[in-house]
């Protein structure tokens, strides 16, 4: 049986601004969005990097604002450059690129293609976070996998993996492909053109972030049921 082993990413896990670009967030309002959900994902990175201990896994991450330049999306996409972004030059735009947006994606897809190239089925969780509310609309869900329901490896996996979190912790809700599909651009997406079902299997994990920020935050209960059940799927022993 061919050995599956697990990548571990955080695609939006801060709300740094590089200095040549601070005059863009220098505003009241540029401000509050860095500092909301549209700047980064609440909490991923510090779940991401308890998850990378608990499941012995070299974590890759990139910390730059999502407003600067958006990692997992396409370039081409709209929302690669955010509406504060958008007021730089085409050369400043490609520096951004070269400099925030090329090295996160080309050390990722350069740990996929080796593992791949050693005959290893690669099962890459990007670690993201949701906030509980957008536009008015409550979302309905703790944790959730976003995969491609096309490719059977992808689908199967993700659903042995909530029956497993449901088994390790029923008082959660679990959901897949909500709030967003799997299907939809990004990085996964992008990479699945790159390696076959079963060779790669792309799985966004989304976490409610009122499991993972604030006063009443639930982060190693999401640490225990995600890793413990991640872990027993690839056959490994967490790590306490």
């Amino acid at each position: 049986m061919t050995q599956r082993r697990l990548v571990l990413t955080c695609e939006h896990g801060g709300n740094r601004v590089p200095a040549p670009y601070r005059q863009l967030f220098a505003t009241r309002a540029a401000q509050a969005a860095l500092d909301s959900h549209r700047g980064y994902d609440l909490g991923a990175l510090a779940l991401a990097r308890r998850l990378s201990r608990q499941l012995a896994t070299e974590l890759l991450y990139s910390t730059v604002t999502r407003l600067l330049v958006e990692p997992n999306k396409t370039i081409g996409h709209a929302a690669v450059f955010s509406d504060f972004s958008a007021l730089l030059s085409d050369a400043e735009r490609q520096q951004v690129l070269a400099r925030y947006y090329h090295p996160h994606r080309e050390r990722v897809t350069a740990r996929i293609d080796r593992l791949a190239a050693i005959g290893a089925d690669v099962v890459h969780v990007a670690v993201h976070s949701f906030t509980p509310r957008l536009r008015g609309e409550t979302r309905r869900a703790d944790i959730a996998l976003l995969y491609d329901p096309r490719r059977p490896a992808e689908r199967e996996f993700c659903a042995a993996w909530a029956h497993c979190m449901r088994q390790l912790d029923p008082g959660l809700c679990y959901r897949k492909n909500y709030p967003y599909r799997g299907r939809d651009d990004g990085f996964t997406t992008w990479l699945r053109g790159r390696h076959p079902d079963p060779r790669y299997l792309g799985i966004e994990l989304e976490v409610n972030q009122r499991l993972l920020v604030g006063a009443r935050q639930e982060l190693p209960r999401v640490v225990s049921v995600v890793g413990r059940s991640l872990a027993g799927l690839l056959g490994r022993r967490p790590q306490t």
